[in-house]
């Protein structure tokens, strides 16, 4: 299992914009769409990275925990589908399915979208503010696959709740640890 961090993107840089196509709807979607009036919340994850199936549970439980609280939240995936066909757009809508994701899973064929967020492993998050304006990325927290502790997505909430009670986010934020994105050749 390799082990490869985040890249830290800048705090308060835009949510940079794109347009993908939803494997659950079959619908393009663009970041307008997805913006929540509070927050919004990209996540870079895909189907068979091991530190994606750890938090796949908690995820789910986060964005629906947080959607009715005005957040919006998107996964993407940007993995080469060539090299790793347990990737592809069909295998997405079926682990949606499986996990109930109740927001869009998004294909990014091109890698461009993971390109402009500066996205190197799954899972990776980022969350913008009401204004689109980059508040917090890095780890949903401490768990990872073998190591005891069970995934809350505290560091993620804790970035949430500043936002709704109107709080600055903390900038002391750890990178997420998981597999790297499979970059095409």
């Amino acid at each position: 299992m390799a082990r490869t961090a985040s890249n830290m993107m800048d705090l308060g840089t835009k949510a940079p914009d794109f347009k993908l196509m939803d494997t659950i709807t079959d619908h393009l979607i663009s970041l307008d769409e997805i913006k929540g009036e509070r927050g919004t919340l990209i996540m870079f994850v895909c189907n068979h990275c091991p530190f994606v199936k750890h938090v796949n549970e908690e995820i789910v439980r986060l964005a629906n925990d947080y959607r009715e609280l005005g957040f919006g939240s998107a996964a993407i995936s940007s993995n080469d589908i060539v090299n790793y066909p347990q990737d592809s757009p069909e295998r997405m809508k079926e682990v949606a399915a499986k996990h109930q994701y109740s927001f869009p899973y998004l294909f990014d064929g091109t890698q461009e979208v993971a390109k402009a967020y500066q996205a190197a492993c799954t899972p990776d998050f980022y969350l913008f503010d009401g204004d689109l304006k980059l508040v917090y990325r890095g780890q949903m927290d401490d768990s990872r696959p073998g190591n005891g502790i069970h995934p809350s997505g505290r560091d993620l909430r804790e970035a949430m709740d500043a936002i709704l009670n109107n709080r600055p986010v903390s900038p002391q934020q750890k990178p997420s640890i998981g597999c790297n994105i499979k970059w095409k050749e």
